[in-house]
């Protein structure tokens, strides 16, 4: 469970594209060839999409897994919301998501697929968070000192849920919330 307060760091459009390149790269270099690529859902839909481009694959299905919540809230459990909808039997994987922050997702990606019969399964993130429990085959970049990554293409999702955290506190104008997200999350206008 994550404190009352934290620091976010936001990842635009750009950075986000480049993370994923070179996730891209540094999978191509390794020499492992997948069968299909496997985006776990929502984080890694758009970084698996934008892997496929730079690796010209064209075998992209996806899993959705729900662990966390809204404004960075854990979920007790990790569960699949959306199984397969292809057979994966004797193929060679490689799952992906946007970031690891416990590695549960992986963790219950990879002891999912493992059940449905892939016969290898590799993980990238475009960002690992240096903590305990997992590390990925492939990463693009090795976060280390903690902090709640808000990617681009989920950042209403985000702010909104920082914003009910603030809420929750009591009645705000519109100023109270901007200075508070300022000062509880370091998320800036």
């Amino acid at each position: 469970m994550l404190p009352n307060t934290f620091p976010c760091e936001l990842i635009n459009w750009e950075n986000s594209c480049a993370l994923a390149k070179q996730l891209a790269i540094t999978s191509r270099d390794s020499g492992y060839q997948p069968d299909i690529i496997v985006a776990i859902g929502w984080g890694g839909y758009v970084p698996a999409r934008v892997v496929c481009d730079y690796l010209l694959h064209e075998m992209l299905t996806s899993i959705k897994i729900k662990h966390w919540g809204v404004a960075g809230v854990e979920k007790s459990k990790t569960i699949i919301r959306f199984p397969l909808a292809v057979d994966v039997k004797g193929a060679h994987l490689l799952v992906i998501d946007d970031v690891t922050d416990t590695g549960d997702t992986l963790t219950e990606a990879i002891f999912y697929l493992r059940r449905c019969g892939a016969t290898e399964i590799r993980a990238a993130v475009l960002q690992h968070k240096d903590t305990p429990g997992f590390l990925p085959d492939y990463y693009a970049e090795n976060v280390v000192e903690w902090r709640c990554t808000i990617y681009s293409r989920a950042v209403y999702e985000r702010i909104s849920g920082f914003m009910l955290r603030v809420l929750i506190i009591g009645s705000a104008t519109a100023k109270d919330i901007i200075t508070a997200l300022t000062e509880l999350f370091s998320i800036s206008p």
